[in-house]
């Protein structure tokens, strides 16, 4: 017997089916568009595959996909590390088969998994998870709650978990599929305290390497890190124990956006209170998104072109802290308005960012804008969490870690 890939088997159904639909026309049946997926040569997104082993995670330096679900989750009563360990290999290896296009053990559905789409799964622990494996003592030193800031005004139902899973993909389907694998292969070891879901343009909406929009309009992330030095500098954690090399931090803070009172607003004033053009993200000093923005200039009056108060002034490193910068990799939110309610929208940002240290990165800029920064008026943190993103699950072509986290989990 000849063999055949399951992604071939699956085709070849498709043709058959084809087939079947043109034997019904020529029995005087109306014809129906034939449509099959083996042929569609627009499916370009099919065998869109991100690497799942590598130096670091998948889903940190990888090109933003179109949709988000961050799920968080808290270990069940009674896992120790003997359990963590076997919830970190299992979710390893399904997270390795599903972004590559192979059906998980378990999985009752292998037709969701033909096109990963660019699908990139990320697993995080908390500083819950470090505690019940009885790990407090390799715990990183910054790996605790937020400070709380003046203007957050933060709801349980967003915070800390004891891990995290991001799952990104170009597909919403793929999503889903595995948001709903993990959730079911982890159910005797982890429970979903919450998801938070997003999204940013569709693939193909806008040229590749576009900076993405939140729902303000605003281009959202022109400073992050581009090259290897500057993840090297500002994301990756190598100043550490073995096990914590080529590891970083996660912090995800919910950010709701008042989208009814921003919009009271002229152009002019959009673009002040953020320090950037609407149309193209550039500086208000300059033409270009990645042109250097002048925070001296000043305009005909004497008055500084940029607000000292603006949200790129607020959080851009100060003077011999060039530390304080990280990567964005924030999505949109956009939900039905609060009942009873006056809204006439429930939109945010989902707003994820990585670093190699939060006190030192992400802490010092929302002090700076939690004191002063007129985006203000019009934002509200809602939610905040922070997890230790381990290191992937191979190095330099050597086998390192096979699964997530084994590094501190080895002795379990």
């Amino acid at each position: 017997m000849s063999s055949m890939s399951r992604r071939g088997f699956l085709t070849g159904l498709s043709v058959t089916a084809g087939g079947a639909a043109l034997v019904g026309c020529a029995n005087g049946q109306e014809e129906q568009p034939v449509m099959s997926q083996g042929h569609d040569t627009n499916a370009y997104l099919q065998d869109a595959i991100v690497a799942f082993d590598d130096v670091h995670q998948a889903g940190i330096g990888t090109p933003a996909q179109s949709n988000l679900n961050l799920i968080g989750f808290n270990l069940v009563d009674g896992v120790d590390r003997a359990g963590l360990t076997r919830l970190m290999r299992s979710w390893t290896e399904d997270s390795r088969s599903l972004s590559t296009g192979e059906t998980p053990l378990g999985s009752l559905e292998p037709e969701l998994v033909i096109s990963p789409a660019n699908l990139t799964i990320t697993c995080g622990l908390g500083e819950g998870a470090f505690t019940k494996a009885g790990l407090d003592a390799e715990k990183p030193e910054w790996l605790a709650p937020i400070k709380p800031f003046s203007r957050d005004k933060l709801d349980p139902a967003w915070g800390q978990t004891d891990l995290v899973i991001q799952i990104c993909s170009d597909d919403p389907l793929m999503v889903a599929h595995a948001t709903r694998h993990l959730v079911r292969s982890g159910v005797d070891y982890a429970r979903v305290a919450w998801i938070q879901q997003g999204f940013l343009h569709a693939n193909g909406s806008v040229e590749k390497g576009t900076t993405p929009r939140n729902l303000f309009g605003q281009v959202d992330g022109t400073v992050n890190p581009r090259s290897s030095e500057q993840f090297d500098e500002q994301v990756w954690i190598d100043d550490a124990p073995t096990w914590q090399q080529g590891s970083t931090c996660l912090v995800v803070r919910r950010i709701n956006m008042n989208m009814d009172t921003w919009e009271m607003l002229d152009r002019a004033s959009r673009e002040e209170s953020v320090g950037r053009r609407l149309d193209n993200g550039a500086p208000l000093t300059g033409d270009n998104e990645f042109d250097n923005a002048d925070f001296a200039a000043v305009d005909k009056f004497g008055l500084p072109v940029i607000d000292k108060d603006s949200h790129m002034a607020r959080s851009r490193p100060v003077e011999g802290h060039p530390e304080q910068r990280l990567l964005r990799r924030a999505y949109n939110y956009d939900l039905a308005p609060e009942p009873g309610s006056e809204q006439l929208s429930n939109s945010g940002l989902v707003f994820i960012c990585f670093q190699r240290d939060p006190i030192a990165q992400f802490t010092a800029i929302q002090e700076r804008l939690d004191e002063s920064d007129r985006l203000n008026e019009w934002i509200t943190h809602i939610g905040s969490a922070v997890y230790w993103i381990p290191p992937g699950t191979s190095a330099d072509g050597r086998e390192r870690d096979r699964f997530w986290a084994e590094g501190v989990l080895a002795d379990a």
